[in-house]
């Protein structure tokens, strides 16, 4: 009796060891969805890399705008995000994925009437900083959900999309 209890601890402690990181190292994740800020609905698409067993790098572009009576304002955001994954040090299901991280980010506005003309406003282009935290559910070993919360950026609201790992 006591062999199959060790047997069975072992067996469950290197699949629970190995189930640990949805992410990982030299894995490549695609990330799409929509934002929520106090600006407009951002639609978002990003790519992301596992470059240690706990740590991701990921880019993303992302495109707003939204329309007043005489013009339109519109952005379009590029990223450069760094994630440490909570997985492994929590021991968490590898179905999830919890996160949290900093960004690097840089907007581009524009304003236009339907003649063209530029207007000043509010918003401005230039380079900014972010924090995030989210997580990911993975429905399969290739397709999940996510959202994320942030502040700093233009997606600062925060996010909810799909991910697919390829």
């Amino acid at each position: 009796m006591k062999k199959i209890f060790i047997l069975t601890t072992l067996c469950l402690a290197t699949v629970v060891a190995f189930a640990q990181n949805p992410i990982k190292k030299g894995e490549t994740v695609l990330n799409a969805g929509l934002g929520f800020s106090s600006f407009a609905t951002p639609v978002y698409v990003g790519v992301e890399f596992g470059v240690h067993e706990d740590i991701s790098v990921a880019g993303e572009v992302s495109y707003q705008s939204k329309s007043y009576s005489f013009y339109k304002l519109s952005a379009i955001g590029v990223s450069a995000k760094g994630n440490y994954h909570f997985n492994r040090i929590l021991n968490i299901d590898k179905k999830w994925d919890l996160y949290a991280g900093l960004g690097l980010n840089y907007y581009n506005f524009s304003y236009k009437d339907g003649n063209g003309t530029s207007y000043p406003d509010t918003y401005s282009s230039g380079i900014g900083f972010d924090a995030q935290a989210g997580g990911r559910y993975f429905f399969t070993d290739k397709f999940g959900v996510n959202l994320e919360f942030g502040g700093g950026s233009n997606l600062s609201g925060g996010r909810f999309g799909v991910t697919f790992k390829l």
